[in-house]
This record gives C-alpha cells, structure tokens and sequence, in this order.
C-alpha cells in the first residue's frame, strides 16, 4: 500500500488502539481522533486529532489524505449506542469515499442467529435475534453499498476478545474482577458449551496484515479462529494455571438476578440480549483468511491469559504459574 497514512476513530479503546499501536510500529502515520487531544498527551507515539465522530466535517478534516479509516468507536459509556452508532458510521464512509479509502471495521457475531450455528464462515446467513445485532447487520450493509461509491471496506470477525488493554468484555468484566487478585472464576456459560475466544493483540495483527495487502476485494470479510474452547473449560483452567490456583473456585453469572435486574440497569439489558451465544456452540472457521495470509497470528493461550491478568492488575509480574502442570506457559499449543 503506497500511502500508509491511518485514522483511527476510538484509539483509546481496546481494539482501535491496539491496531493504532500495531500499525505505528509497522511504520504507518496514525492520527487518532480525539474530543480532547489535551487530556492524552503523545500517548503511544500517535498524532492525536481534535474532532468528534458524530460531527461529519470534524472527521472529514482529520482524514484529509488517508487511505485507512479504522471505524472502532462506540459512544462514550454505550450511551445511546442504538442511535449514535449508524450516523458514526455514515461520517466515516463519507470520508472515506472522499479519499477513496478503506475502512476496517471490526465485526461482530451479533450479526448472527441460532439458525446459523455452529460452524460460521463469511458466507453464513445474517439474521440477527437482538437489537444490536440488526444494528450491526445494518453496518454492514451500509459499507457495502459504499464501496460501490468509491469506499473500500474489510470487516474481520473474530470471537469474544481478551487482553492487557482489551477495555469492555466478558473477560475483565465477568470472568475475574480488574485491579484484584483472582478468588475465583465467573464464567456466563453452561458446562460442556464450547466458546469461541480472541486474543486482542492477534486480531490486531491480523488485521493489519490484511489491510496491507493490495488483492483484497472492495468488501472483503474474514473469520478469525482464535482460542476454541471446546468444552468451555479450557478458558477457566488457563487462568487456574497462570495464577496457580488449582482450586480455584468456579462460579455461574447470575443470569436470573440479572434478568430482575435488568429494567434498572441498562448494561444487563444489553448483556441478556446476546446469552444465547453462551447457551450452544458458536464457531467461526478462518478458512478464507487461511488462504489468505497463509496462517492467522496465534498466541499460545497461557501466555495470552497471563499477558492480560497482569494488564487488569489481577496478577504482579513476580507471580509464577503452578509448576506442577504439563504443558502450561511456552509449551501450550492450540486451545
């Protein structure tokens, strides 16, 4: 790609920065919007831009020249996600139509619904069951329809995330508590139900391999393979290994108080929306970015678990796993 010049819309959240991150170090210039550049200083070497992605004009500005537009915001607090989502979006095709760039955006499984499981590729059947999904289903469909207007668009699907500076997800905010030592596991799914996991910096990786290739399509998608938990243990009995607890106690998520909860507490309105993708095997297949790129960016799962507990500030770096477990740490393999 000739002209490696970024935007990155929502730097300072979990995916968008670790792709700004990655990018910078693969020697792109990234300029990252921000509402208040002030407040972030030279954080992470990028060039930190004044706008707002609800304002069309303010993006249009910041991506002057730009052959990549990563599209990895969300409202602040999720507030109004519904309503602010799809006129972010529109901003950003607009410019990117305007430089003839590409946009990246990371894809969801929202977009899904029973009738496609278990296996899903790119070209499974989108019909979404949930409010957000049809949202996403409708992202879609927008940068599609852009990309007959001189946009370019790859959306990268993969499964839930995990990482040192991953932000919101199921991992930070079910599984273990940040900023506190792991007493126990709370884990959303049912026993024998496999998952499908992400680690945060392979999908960056991956996605900057692919937004550097010049074969791919106007509307190009790809699956990630990830972390497959077949059995929705192998998660819970990483982190048993990198803490070096053995018993460490399990616990279910209480879905039923947050089901009495819910018309309180929006957060448990959004998260009861998508339980069925806990309830029954969902699995993409990375067959096409196989092909592709020719293996996906995959870090062992102890290494990656341990990565993101001492990220949360769940663990301190002096801290060593169990010993006595074959096959932890450098010699895990595939989960």
């Amino acid at each position: 790609m000739a002209d490696r010049t970024a935007l990155v819309l929502g730097a300072t959240g979990g995916i968008g920065g670790e792709v700004a991150r990655r990018l910078k170090g693969r020697g792109w210039m990234v300029r990252a919007l921000h509402r208040d550049p002030s407040r972030i200083g030279s954080r992470d070497g990028l060039v930190w831009v004044p706008g707002d992605a609800l304002v069309a004009s303010e993006v249009a500005a910041a991506a002057e020249g730009c052959s990549l537009i990563v599209h990895a915001v969300n409202p602040p607090g999720y507030r109004n996600w519904g309503e602010v989502v799809l006129p972010m979006l529109d901003n950003a095709i607009a410019a990117a139509r305007q430089n003839g760039a590409r946009i990246l955006l990371p894809g969801t499984i929202y977009n899904y619904g029973p009738f496609a499981f278990p296996l899903l590729d790119e070209h499974s059947v989108q019909q979404p069951v949930s409010r957000k999904g049809r949202v996403r289903v409708e992202m879609e469909a927008r940068l599609r329809r852009a990309t007959m207007q001189g946009a370019k668009a790859l959306v990268v699907r993969a499964g839930d995330y995990f990482g040192p500076r991953a932000g919101n997800n199921w991992f930070s905010q079910g599984l273990v508590k940040p900023g506190r030592p792991v007493t126990a596991v709370t884990y959303p799914g049912r026993p024998g139900v496999g998952h499908q996991w992400a680690y945060l910096p392979d999908v960056a990786e991956t996605m900057v391999r692919l937004v550097e290739r010049a074969d791919l399509d106007a509307f190009a998608t790809f699956h990630m393979e990830g972390h497959w938990d077949h059995d929705g243990r192998q998660m819970i009995e990483a982190i048993k290994r990198v803490v070096g607890r053995l018993d460490l106690p399990v616990r279910r998520l209480p879905w039923r108080l947050m089901a009495l909860a819910s018309p309180f507490v929006p957060l448990f309105r959004e998260l009861r929306e998508v339980k069925y993708l806990w309830e029954q095997p969902v699995r993409m297949t990375n067959a096409r970015l196989l092909s592709t790129i020719g293996e996906e960016p995959h870090t062992p799962l102890d290494e990656a678990v341990r990565a993101t507990l001492l990220g949360l500030g769940c663990l301190k770096q002096s801290e060593r796993p169990a010993q006595n477990i074959s096959g932890a740490m450098h010699g895990q393999g595939r989960s």
